[in-house]
């Protein structure tokens, strides 16, 4: 692939043998955004877990301190009794029947889907059309709730739904690069301290086995693997 200039000039800042600590690493990352938008913030973690195995597949939620600066439009399919709930916190699209007939016609005008345990039986029968696109509600996200309106606040508040891929990588949005350092930093340790604590007892040697940091358009950035693993 040929190297615009602007990719040539942003990979050239960047070590990439080197290993840079977690605030060095979002320094870096401010000055090789050099995109004319408000870049994305990603981190991708290799972890030392076989995904094969159901006692070591990770997924779950972490809340990032300052969220991650992008406005999440959220479904909560739920019978009437708690329709009111989810709309008084903010859900932008709620209901059933109506939602479930639009999401089999292609509907995705969403970035999460919340559900009461009492539609699960429905809402499974659209596993092939959501859980490609990681929509499908869960428990162990807290997508699958009695408690539809602490659930909308959760998610719309900075809480982020992560799961590991079948190569044992973790990858998920923690930020925009217009957030000052700080709490770029903040939300980058909370989410691999969130990693941490989740090590399953079945994986053996070293877990947290590389960091890489990176904007939308930027270069990834390797993180200290070392520090991340102190992170609790």
């Amino acid at each position: 692939m040929k190297l615009t200039k602007r990719m040539k000039e942003t990979t050239s800042l960047v070590e990439r043998r080197q290993e840079y600590s977690i605030r060095e690493g979002v320094t870096m990352l401010k000055k090789t955004a050099k995109a004319k938008f408000n870049e994305s913030i990603d981190i991708a973690v290799r972890l030392g877990v076989d995904p094969k195995k159901s006692d070591q597949m990770i997924r779950g939620t972490a809340s990032l301190p300052h969220g991650i600066g992008k406005s999440v439009r959220v479904l909560v399919l739920t019978r009437p009794a708690k329709q009111q709930e989810a709309l008084d916190a903010g859900a932008e699209y709620v209901g059933l029947e109506d939602y479930l007939e639009k999401i089999q016609e292609g509907w995705a005008d969403i970035d999460v889907i919340i559900a009461t345990p009492d539609v699960m039986g429905e809402v499974g029968k659209l596993g092939k059309v959501l859980g490609p696109r990681g929509l499908m509600p869960n428990p162990k996200s807290g997508t699958v709730t009695t408690e539809v309106g602490q659930a909308v606040q959760d998610v719309k508040g900075g809480k982020i739904s992560f799961r590991v891929d079948k190569g044992g990588i973790v990858h998920a949005m923690v930020g925009k690069v217009d957030f000052d350092e700080n709490k770029i930093i903040e939300n980058v340790e909370s989410f691999i301290s969130t990693l941490n604590r989740m090590k399953p007892a079945a994986a053996k040697g070293v877990y947290i086995k590389g960091v890489v940091l990176s904007s939308t358009m930027g270069p990834g950035i390797h993180l200290d693997k070392s520090e991340a693993s102190q992170l609790h």
